[in-house]
């Protein structure tokens, strides 16, 4: 049973005449998917603001003051993974190099946390402030070069670089305090628009026939700063609070390539 079990291994590592891969005027196409993971990046930074009266956010409150104490959260707190899939064409240099051009959709569901808090005074105590930010999806094209250790036939190493362009969808936040009846609703946190990206690719290819092979990769991926909206956000004294929203993660993709 156990040498049942290690034959298809075998014949998938076997490095016979398989010749999928890079290759001297060869062109390919692969369908990726995968997951992708936040390390670093905040989705908004921290700001203390004075609010002199609650009232035009609560009539109830009229009058009553407050410090709106928000923190920084990163993308790995309010959207955590995102799912990603993509077209990729890559045209050969050599049976070592080839040059990529590649189109991928990455989204995230939307995320609830707490933000900070909104001190008052007149209680003598600190509300907690919550904010839920609408989905993540960002389209990217990119542009790169990949270089392949080891022999053809083979499963191989390779790495990679890219550079290209994301653009990324408008998203919208509702911020609550629950304990002082305050909702602002979809208010407008960042605008839809192109921003810079890039990365670094570390993966392994691995040839199925002649024509067929897939890869794992992993890597790390950059996006640049988002396009902020204070339009309702300004008027409480938090307007600097979206000037941020780059993103570094590490991607996980699995790629099916044909190449012709």
């Amino acid at each position: 049973m156990r040498t049942w079990l290690l034959l298809p291994l075998a014949a998938l590592f076997a490095t016979s005449a398989h010749a999928a891969g890079p290759e001297d005027g060869r062109f390919s196409m692969s369908l990726l998917g995968g997951v992708d993971t936040p390390f670093s990046g905040d989705v908004h930074e921290g700001a203390v603001s004075a609010v002199p009266d609650l009232g035009p956010l609560n009539p109830a409150l009229a009058g009553i003051d407050a410090e709106l104490r928000i923190g920084a959260r990163g993308h790995d707190r309010i959207y955590d993974n995102a799912s990603s899939f993509g077209l990729e064409l890559a045209y050969g240099l050599s049976d070592r190099s080839e040059l990529f051009g590649q189109l991928r959709q990455t989204s995230a569901d939307d995320g609830n946390v707490q933000v900070g808090g909104a001190f008052v005074p007149a209680l003598a105590t600190e509300l907690p402030v919550y904010g839920n930010f609408g989905d993540y999806k960002a389209l990217s094209a990119e542009a790169g070069y990949r270089y392949y250790f080891g022999d053809a036939g083979s499963a191989r190493p390779f790495i990679g670089a890219r550079i290209g362009a994301t653009r990324t969808d408008a998203i919208a936040a509702t911020f609550t305090i629950p304990d002082a009846g305050i909702t602002i609703a979809d208010a407008p946190f960042y605008d839809s628009g192109w921003i810079a990206s890039g990365g670094l690719d570390l993966g392994v290819i691995v040839p199925v026939s002649d024509t067929f092979s897939f890869t794992v990769a992993s890597g790390v991926r950059y996006t640049s700063d988002l396009k902020d909206d204070d339009s309702a956000i300004g008027g409480l004294g938090l307007g600097r609070i979206n000037d941020t929203g780059s993103r570094l993660s590490v991607p996980l993709t699995l790629s099916a390539r044909w190449d012709f």
